[in-house]
């Protein structure tokens, strides 16, 4: 998705109405991306329109953008973030190679006396974490299925890419050759959404097309046939037919958790699935050995506010943080949640209650430097956050380049916030944090 969006006055976020508001948290680390970060790679964007000011196609270049998952990196302070499917949508992003970057956040950080940092995001050789001067294929894996494992027709198996008919782009253009000697994932086989390592040290990434997992090895190479789930087909799914999609597109699994011991996913989708209680999100756990769903199941109930989930992350093997959000340009709702497997709600669901609102977020020393002391989050697409310890958390948006823009014109970059709870998580062991 590419929604327009603004910052909000603090005036404004502070008029927000919620039950059970969270205790105050702080913002006490803040670093940015540019939106304008780009990779080596194939020519990209050949099937997007040009927006905020920005020309496409991005010859010989992919860009470092649209983050939806995040995971601690090859050394302390880096950190592997994934992009999404590209440029929100199938048609448009057969060029746009799915990959894991390594980046290291340099936060702007109160130190006792002044703000210390530069606030900029830097890449990091990916196996070792060691700096370097810009992206490179030494600063990302790239997904790809050598021995075609996945059951479907890929962009690399093509001589050209598919072209809808109508909108940017033309039939006709070649498959970029290196997509098709390396056996190249893109944004037209998968729309990564979430991604996680288990005990083995294999990616797990959960997508929407399907919705499928896909497992890769610690190369980002296809391991075996994408898994489905029974009852649950997207209207983007390769293998829809004339078959009814039985939930919406885009709304497969944008958050995965994963146990502490590594051996158990739990996957929860971002939208209903037909015959579920209306507004309820089915989360269902996954045994990684067996590479088979266990036959549990929860759902998670949206707030009313609520109309969409960012992400999943695990503070225990039975308590996760959720990413609950809206997607209107007025007053906006966005939130974390901590749920609770064991307990639950008035209609079944399991227990949340709030732990941040990213709307009102106390900024006494202005970190992100907008001569504010409320910090507000008015992202429509908050993708990511991690446990960093008992009080801290990770939050990450993706800024959807180039057609989100909260300044007119311009478009959005991805930025990445430290919080300080005010009150520490029920946290039993972050290491490893998966």
């Amino acid at each position: 998705m590419h929604p327009l969006h603004k910052r909000l006055w603090p005036l404004a976020a502070a008029l927000l109405v919620t039950a059970g508001a969270a205790q105050a948290s702080e913002l006490v680390g803040f670093a940015s991306l540019p939106a304008d970060t780009f990779s080596p790679g194939p020519t990209s964007g050949q099937f997007v329109s040009s927006a905020n000011g920005r020309t496409l196609p991005l010859v010989n270049q992919q860009p470092v953008q649209g983050f939806s998952a995040v995971l601690p990196g090859p050394r302390p302070g880096t950190f592997r973030v994934m992009p999404d499917n590209g440029f929100g949508t199938q048609a448009n992003s057969p060029d746009a190679v799915l990959r894991v970057y390594a980046v290291e956040p340099d936060f702007r950080r109160w130190n006792g006396r002044s703000v210390a940092g530069t606030g900029a995001v830097r890449p990091v050789d990916v196996d070792s974490g060691r700096r370097l001067t810009h992206f490179s294929a030494r600063s990302h894996i790239t997904l790809s299925d050598p021995f075609s494992r996945l059951g479907f027709t890929e962009i690399n198996q093509l001589q050209a890419y598919p072209y809808a008919g109508s909108g940017a782009g033309q039939a006709g253009i070649p498959v970029d050759a290196r997509i098709r000697a390396g056996h190249w994932l893109t944004g037209a086989d998968l729309d990564i959404e979430s991604m996680r390592v288990d005990h083995h040290g294999h990616y797990w990434f959960g997508e929407e097309f399907g919705p499928f997992l896909v497992k890769t090895d610690a190369r980002g190479r296809v391991l075996r046939r994408e898994v489905p789930m029974a009852g649950v087909m997207s209207p983007d799914s390769p293998y829809l037919g004339s078959a009814t999609p039985t939930l919406g597109g885009s709304r497969g699994f944008e958050g995965m958790a994963i146990n502490r011991a590594g051996t158990t996913l739990f996957t929860l989708l971002e939208g209903t699935v037909t015959g579920d209680p209306a507004r309820t999100l089915r989360i269902n756990a996954f045994d990684v050995d067996q590479e088979a769903y266990t036959g549990q199941q929860w759902c998670y109930a949206l707030e009313p506010q609520g109309t969409n989930i960012g992400d999943m992350t695990a503070v225990n093997d039975h308590q996760f943080l959720v990413i609950e959000r809206n997607g209107t340009e007025e007053l906006r709702f966005k939130k974390i949640f901590l749920i609770d497997l064991n307990q639950r709600d008035g209609q079944g669901c399991v227990a949340k209650r709030e732990v941040v609102d990213l709307m009102s977020i106390q900024d006494p020393h202005d970190l992100n430097q907008d001569g504010q002391t409320l910090f507000t989050f008015p992202f429509v697409t908050i993708e990511d956050v991690l446990v960093m310890d008992a009080r801290t958390l990770l939050v990450m948006n993706d800024n959807n380049y180039p057609g989100s823009s909260k300044t007119a014109g311009v478009p959005d970059p991805n930025e990445f916030l430290l919080v300080q709870l005010d009150a520490p998580l029920p946290v039993e062991d972050t290491a490893p944090l998966r």
